[in-house]
């Protein structure tokens, strides 16, 4: 589980966080390590044909989507990104989730807006793997140390700064709230 500070955030700003984080930018506004190990990690993938469509979801995998409750299945998706790799599952007004399948793994990452203990609310992510098979396992574990020095900290980096400069634009201008 991963905590994003959000300074000066309410209840309803899940959506604006969601927004924020999408004008950030996907992959290609990482810093220079984390793109390069993405790009690693696709050319590599491309070589191999981990990602190959009959090892995505709807192939290999049935997409989570389709065992969710009746509520959830028929909630929006959000949209989808050349940017991000992992696809839309659902997007509510304090929660979302999205996945990707390959290969290696079945991952869903599920984003959550909860109060924080300073009353602010915060965005929270966690990120659910299902190694595929032996070689996801072995995959999983060799790529732990990079996700967990390099990856997710950048990620926070960046979705934090996302996060306060949507809230500074909201304090330029006076008809748009901060945060919202």
């Amino acid at each position: 589980m991963w905590s994003f500070r959000t300074p000066g955030a309410g209840p309803g700003d899940f959506p604006a966080m969601l927004a924020a984080m999408r004008a950030a930018g996907g992959l290609a506004r990482q810093t220079g390590p984390s793109r390069f190990l993405f790009a690693l990690r696709w050319k590599l993938g491309a070589l191999l044909r981990w990602d190959a469509p009959s090892a995505g979801v709807g192939a290999r995998v049935a997409s989570l989507r389709d065992r969710l409750p009746a509520d959830l299945r028929d909630a929006p998706r959000g949209p989808d990104s050349e940017s991000m790799p992992l696809k839309a599952v659902y997007e509510l007004d304090m929660e979302a989730a999205r996945e990707l399948a390959n290969k290696t793994v079945h991952t869903v990452m599920h984003l959550g807006w909860v109060r924080g203990a300073n009353g602010d609310h915060e965005l929270r992510m966690a990120v659910l793997v299902k190694p595929n098979g032996w070689f996801g396992r072995l995959y999983m574990a060799a790529i732990a140390p990079f996700r967990y020095l390099i990856v997710y900290p950048a990620l926070t980096r960046q979705w934090e700064r996302a996060w306060r400069e949507h809230a500074e634009a909201g304090r330029r201008d006076p008809r748009r709230p901060p945060g919202r």
